[in-house]
C-alpha cells in the first residue's frame, strides 16, 4: 500500500495506526462509551473493576468514558484550530509576497510584534482579559479556537511567505504576471499548488503543537471548561490521585503522549519523502 505515492516505513505505519485509532475513538467512541460523559457512577477515585476498566475520577465519573469523550474534544479542537490557522497564515503569507513591498512590510511587522511575545503568555493574557467578554456571545470553545488559530497563524505566515518568495521569482509566475493575471489568480493557480509539499509537513507539526497547546490551556484552567471532557483538563482534575497511588491522571496523559508520538512518526515520514532527491526510488 502506498500513501502520497510512497510506501510507508514501519515507523510510519505505527504512527498511522495510533492516529487512526484515536480518530476512530473521537468519531465513534461516544456511541459505544459505557456511560454518559458527566455521569457519576461510583465513589471518588474508585479502583478499576469489570464495569470501570480505568476506575473513576475525582467525582466518581468513569475514566474510560471521559477519555473517549476527551478524544473528540481535544483532537477536534486541535484539528479545527490548525485548519483555521493555516487558512489565515497561508493567505496572508502568499499575499505578502505577491501584494508588493508595502503589503509585505505591514503584514511582516504585525507578525513580528506578535511573535515577540511568548505564545503561551499571549494566549493567557487574551483569554483572561477578553475570554469572558466574548464567551457569552459566541461560546467558550469558539473563543478558544479563534484565539489559538490567530496566534498560531503567525508561524504559518512565516513559512508560507518563505516558501512563496522562492516560487514567485520563477519563470511561470513571471509569465502569469505578463499575461495580466490578477494577484489572487497567481496565488491560487501558480504559487499555492507548488507550495503544498512543505505546507503538508508543517500541517502535521502545527496540529501536534495545537493539540498539546489545547491540553496545556485546559490544564491551566483556560481551555475546555467542565463538564466537557478534555485530556489536559482531566490530568489537572485528577492530579491529586497520584498522592495515594492512583492512576487516574495517567490515562489521559498516556493518550496525549501516544497521540503526539503517532503524529510525529507520520510527519517524520512525510519530511523524509520531501527531502529525497527528485527521481529517488520510493522503495529506498
Amino acid at each position: 500500500m502506498r500513501i502520497f505515492g510512497h510506501k510507508p516505513t514501519i515507523t510510519a505505519w505505527v504512527g498511522i495506526v495510533i492516529v487512526a485509532f484515536f480518530i476512530l475513538m473521537a468519531l465513534f467512541g461516544p456511541l459505544v462509551a459505557p456511560y454518559e460523559e458527566a455521569e457519576t457512577i461510583a465513589e471518588s477515585y474508585a479502583a478499576p473493576t469489570a464495569l470501570m476498566w480505568f476506575g473513576a475520577d475525582q467525582i466518581g465519573r468513569d475514566l474510560l468514558t471521559r477519555v473517549i469523550y476527551g478524544a473528540r474534544t481535544t483532537i477536534g479542537i486541535a484539528f479545527v484550530t490548525t485548519i483555521l490557522s493555516f487558512a489565515i497564515g497561508i493567505v496572508m503569507g502568499l499575499w505578502a509576497v505577491v501584494g508588493g513591498k508595502i503589503v509585505d512590510q505591514i503584514l511582516s511587522r504585525i507578525v513580528d510584534v506578535m511573535l515577540s511575545i511568548p505564545l503561551l503568555i499571549f494566549a493567557l493574557i487574551i483569554l483572561s482579559l477578553f475570554g469572558s467578554l466574548f464567551t457569552s456571545v459566541i461560546g467558550s470553545l469558539t473563543v478558544l479556537v479563534f484565539v489559538i488559530a490567530v496566534l498560531d497563524s503567525t508561524r504559518v505566515f512565516r513559512l508560507s511567505r518563505s516558501v512563496a518568495m522562492n516560487i514567485v521569482v520563477l519563470e511561470y509566475v513571471e509569465a502569469a504576471r505578463l499575461r495580466g493575471e490578477g494577484t489572487w489568480w497567481i496565488i491560487r493557480r501558480e504559487i499555492l499548488p507548488n507550495a503544498l509539499p512543505p505546507m503538508i509537513s508543517e500541517f502535521g507539526l502545527r496540529f501536534c503543537f495545537n493539540f498539546l497547546f489545547v491540553a496545556a490551556l485546559s490544564f491551566l484552567g483556560l481551555g475546555v471548561q467542565p463538564p466537557l471532557a478534555d485530556w489536559g483538563g482531566m490530568v489537572k482534575e485528577n492530579a491529586k490521585a497520584l498522592g495515594f497511588g492512583g492512576m487516574a491522571p495517567l490515562w489521559p496523559a498516556a493518550a496525549i503522549a501516544l497521540m503526539t508520538i503517532g503524529v510525529n512518526l507520520i510527519v517524520d515520514w512525510i519530511l523524509s519523502i520531501n527531502a529525497r532527491p527528485s527521481g529517488a526510488s520510493a522503495e529506498m
